[in-house]
C-alpha cells in the first residue's frame, strides 16, 4: 500500500525534528512503513437515550488474529521511528550506567510501594541488588552476625528476567516463605512455598489469584488467601466474578484447600483475610471499591463457627491494625476524613462504644503499622511524610526523618523490638534505616552510593491556584543554576486518583532527565490522598473534572512563571495518570507540545466491562449505567472526545499485551482514534508502542525499563526542543 500525502508529511515531519530540516536525515537503516490505517465498524451503543458510536469496538477482542495483526503493524511503524531518534542512545546509555548501583529493598509488581527489610522468627529478610541485576534477590540473615544468603533469585525464574516476584510473606516461625510470581507482567499470580532452611520449594503451586496476600496461621501449617473461581472452560481463573477466601495446608494440592468465606449478596464486594495477633480469629476485610469496606470475625478455634459482622455499615474505610484480646484496633475514615485509630471491643462493636486511640489530625494518615503495642503512623504534610509513634493510650512522639520526602516500611514481626523503613526524595535513592521502637533511636542500615551529583540539583515546592480557586502543591526539581527563561524542557507528571499520594521519590530515568538539563514537575492533584479523604473525593465521580483542571492549571502556572512554554512542555502519566494525560490532551491540545500516556484508562464508558477488578474502580470513576455519572464520564472520556481535524500534540501511547489490570484495548482505541483524527496540516506523529512481554506494574526487568524510558524521553525531547548531548 502506498502512503498517502498526509502519511508522507508525518514521516518527513519526524525526520525534520530528528535531524533538522536543513539537511537530509541521518541514515539509520530503518525501513519506514506507512502510517497504519485502522478500520472502523458501525457500532452504536445507546446510553440513557443517547446514541454513542464505538467505531473501534473490534479492538477489544484481544485474542483475535486481526487485532494481533493490527498491533504488529503499529509496532512495525513505531519502532523504527523511535530507534532513529538521536537522543535515544544517549538516554539509554546513561540510564544503564546510573542504574548500576547497589540497592537494598525494592518495588515489586504486587502493588507494594517499596519493600524494606523485615524480621520474622528471628531471621531478617530483605531484597538486594548488586547493581546490574535486572531483578532484586531475596536474601536472608539467619541470626545476628551471620552472613547473608540467597533465598530466592528472581533472575533465575525466566531467561528474559520477565518473571518476577510480586510479593511474599514469611511464616511466624520464619521457617517457610510463601511467594507470589507474575510471568510477563500479568496480574495473575502463582503462589509457591519455599523451605527457608533448605531453599527447596514444596511440591504444590496455587493458581487463579490476583491482588491477594497470604495470611499465615499461627501454627505455621498453612495460610489463608483469596482466589477467583475457575473459568467454565477450566482454563484459568474467572476475574469477572468475585474472590473467595480459602485455607491452604502446606505440602497438599490446591484442590484440597478448604473453603472459608465468600460474599454472595453484593456483586462489588471482595473478601481478604488477616489472622489476628493472638491467632484465634480470622479478620475478614471486605473491600467495596476504594472508599468503603466492612469487617467480619471468624473464630478459628471453632470449626463450625460462622463469620460474624464486626463493622458492617460500609460507610468508610476500615483497616485492621492489631488486637489485644477482644479489643481490635482499626485505622478508619469514619467521622474522620484524615483518618483516626479506634479501638473496637468485639463484645460491644456499636459505634457509640468505640474508643478513639489516636484522634484525627490536621495531616492525613497515609499508613499505620502496629508492633510491640505501638502504632507507627505515617502522615502526609503538604505531600511529604512525617512519622509519629503512639502507644495504645494515644501518647505520641515524633520520629525524626532524614528530610522532606517519602517514608515507607515498618513491616515485620508484630513482636519485633525494631522495624525498618526506607526514605527517599527526588534526589536521594531509597536508604534503609532501623528504628528501636522503645527508644526511637534510629540508625542507618544501608545507604546506597550512586554516581549522581545530587548537590547540583534542587527540589522546591510551589503552590498554585486551580480553576475553582483550590490551592494545589507542586514539586519542581532542576539544576540549581538553571536559567528561568521560559524555554526549559519540562516534564509535568500527575496521577490524581484512588487515594494515592504522589510523594517525592528517586527515579533513575528522572535523574537522567535532570542531568541532561530538563525540569521535572509533579503536581499533587485532587483525587489523591495528599490532604485526606476530602481531597480524594474532590477528584472522583462527578468531581473528576477537578483533576484535569488541576493539571491544566499546573501547566499554565509553569508557563506564566517563566519555567517553560507550550513548545517546551511534555505531560506524562500512567494508569489513572494515563487517563489524566488522555483527557488533558483532548481538552487542551494547545497547552503542550508532547504527551506520554502510559497504560491508561481511555474508554470511560466501558472500562468496567473488562473484569470485576475494573468494575471496582467505580468508587472513583462512577459507572455509565448511572445517567448522571454517564454524562460526567462522557464529557471527559479520552476515546470519546477525540475530534477530527484538531492538531494534537506529538503523542506516544504505550501499553503492554499482558496488562490485565488496565487492558491494552484502552490504549489501542485511543491511539487509533488520534491517528485517524490528526489534522492533515499537523505534522506531529501519533505513535503506539506495545510491549509484548510486560504488564501493568513494576515487574519489568531493568533492561526493559531502560528501553521503555529511553524511547519515551527521546520522543519527548524531539518534540519539545530538548537538545540532548551524547
Amino acid at each position: 500500500m502506498r502512503p498517502t500525502a498526509r502519511q508522507v508529511l508525518a514521516l518527513v515531519s519526524l525526520a525534520c525534528m530528528v535531524a533538522g530540516c536543513g539537511t537530509p536525515p541521518a541514515r539509520t537503516g530503518a525501513v519506514l512503513s506507512a502510517v497504519p490505517t485502522t478500520p472502523t465498524v458501525d457500532h452504536i451503543d445507546v446510553y440513557h437515550g443517547l446514541a454513542v458510536s464505538d467505531p473501534y469496538r473490534w479492538l477489544e477482542q484481544l485474542d483475535a488474529p486481526q487485532v494481533h495483526q493490527w498491533v504488529e503493524s503499529e509496532n512495525a511503524y513505531t519502532k523504527p521511528l523511535l530507534n532513529q531518534l538521536p537522543s535515544r542512545e544517549s538516554f539509554r546509555k546513561r540510564m544503564l550506567a546510573l542504574w548500576n548501583y547497589e540497592r537494598f529493598g525494592a518495588s515489586l509488581s504486587g502493588g507494594h510501594s517499596y519493600v524494606v527489610p523485615e524480621e520474622h522468627g528471628g531471621r531478617l529478610f530483605y531484597l538486594h541488588n548488586d547493581g546490574p541485576q535486572d531483578q532484586s534477590v531475596l536474601t536472608v540473615i539467619d541470626r545476628t552476625g551471620a552472613s547473608p544468603r540467597v533465598l530466592l533469585d528472581q533472575n533465575t525464574l525466566s531467561s528474559d528476567h520477565a518473571t518476577a516476584l510480586a510479593s511474599y510473606s514469611v511464616s511466624p516461625d520464619g521457617r517457610h516463605l510463601a511467594y507470589l510470581t507474575s510471568d510477563g507482567g500479568t496480574d495473575w499470580k502463582s503462589i509457591r512455598i519455599r523451605d527457608v532452611l533448605t531453599g527447596v520449594d514444596l511440591p504444590e503451586s496455587i493458581e487463579f489469584i490476583k491482588f491477594t496476600g497470604t495470611a499465615w496461621s499461627h501454627d505455621g501449617r498453612g495460610f489463608y488467601y483469596s482466589r477467583y473461581p475457575t473459568r467454565e472452560d477450566g482454563h484459568g481463573g474467572d476475574d469477572t466474578r468475585q474472590v473467595s477466601i480459602w485455607y491452604h495446608v502446606l505440602s497438599t494440592p490446591q484442590d484440597s484447600d478448604q473453603f472459608i468465606y465468600a460474599v454472595n449478596n453484593h456483586a462489588t464486594r471482595n473478601p481478604y483475610a488477616t489472622v489476628s495477633d493472638d491467632g484465634h480469629r480470622l479478620v475478614i476485610h471486605v473491600a467495596d471499591g476504594y472508599a468503603q469496606s466492612g469487617v467480619l470475625l471468624l473464630d478459628l478455634d471453632d470449626p463450625d463457627a460462622d463469620a460474624i459482622p464486626l463493622l458492617g455499615d460500609f460507610d468508610a474505610r476500615y483497616e485492621y491494625l492489631g488486637n489485644d484480646g477482644s479489643t481490635y484496633f482499626f485505622l478508619t475514615t469514619a467521622d474522620a476524613p484524615n483518618g483516626r485509630i479506634v479501638a473496637v471491643d468485639q463484645r460491644q462493636p456499636e459505634r457509640r462504644s468505640w474508643r478513639t486511640v489516636v484522634a484525627e489530625a490536621p495531616e492525613a494518615i497515609d499508613g499505620v503499622q502496629y508492633s510491640s503495642s505501638r502504632f507507627v503512623i505515617r502522615y502526609l504534610k503538604d505531600a511529604h511524610t512525617i512519622v509519629r509513634v503512639a502507644d495504645t493510650d494515644g501518647h505520641t512522639q515524633d520520629l525524626p526523618l532524614p528530610g522532606l520526602g517519602e517514608v515507607v516500611g515498618f513491616d515485620g514481626d508484630r513482636t519485633a523490638p525494631a522495624l525498618y523503613y526506607a526514605y527517599t526524595d527526588y534526589l536521594t535513592p531509597q536508604s534503609i534505616y532501623r528504628v528501636d521502637l522503645k527508644t526511637l533511636a534510629t540508625e542507618a542500615f544501608r545507604t546506597p552510593s550512586i554516581a549522581f551529583d545530587s548537590k547540583a540539583y534542587v527540589t522546591e515546592q510551589v503552590f498554585y491556584t486551580s480553576k475553582d480557586g483550590t490551592r494545589v502543591p507542586m514539586y519542581l526539581t532542576h539544576r540549581r543554576d538553571l536559567p528561568r527563561d521560559g524555554k526549559r524542557p519540562t516534564m509535568l507528571y500527575g496521577y490524581g486518583g484512588f487515594n494515592s499520594p504522589q510523594l517525592p521519590a528517586f527515579s533513575v530515568p528522572v535523574a537522567v532527565w535532570l542531568e541532561k538539563g530538563g525540569v521535572y514537575a509533579v503536581a499533587n492533584l485532587r483525587g489523591g490522598s495528599e490532604y485526606g479523604e476530602a481531597w480524594h473525593t474532590a477528584g472522583t465521580k462527578l468531581n473528576k473534572q477537578n483533576v484535569f483542571d488541576d493539571f491544566i492549571a499546573a501547566a499554565e502556572w509553569l508557563q506564566k512563571n517563566g519555567w517553560t512554554s507550550r513548545d517546551h512542555l511534555v505531560i506524562r502519566g500512567r494508569s489513572n495518570g494515563g487517563l489524566l494525560v488522555g483527557a488533558t490532551l483532548t481538552q487542551r491540545p494547545d497547552l503542550f507540545a508532547a504527551a506520554l500516556p502510559a497504560v491508561g484508562v481511555m474508554d470511560m464508558l466501558r472500562y468496567h466491562t473488562a473484569s470485576a477488578n475494573a468494575r471496582s474502580w467505580s468508587s472513583d470513576f462512577g459507572l455509565s449505567e448511572s445517567p448522571e455519572e454517564f454524562r460526567a464520564l462522557r464529557a471527559y472520556s479520552p476515546v470519546h472526545n477525540v475530534r477530527s481535524g484538531v492538531c494534537y500534540p506529538a503523542t506516544l501511547v504505550t501499553t503492554a499485551e499482558h496488562d490485565d489490570r488496565v487492558v491494552p484495548w484502552h490504549s489501542y482505541k485511543f491511539a487509533a482514534a488520534l491517528q485517524n483524527a490528526q489534522g492533515s496540516q499537523c505534522h506531529r506523529p501519533i505513535l503506539l508502542r506495545v510491549e509484548t512481554r510486560a504488564g501493568h506494574g513494576n515487574d519489568r526487568p531493568v533492561w526493559m525499563q531502560v528501553e521503555d524510558y529511553a524511547e519515551q524521553w527521546a520522543f519527548a525531547a524531539a518534540y519539545i526542543g530538548f537538545e540532548v548531548q551524547p
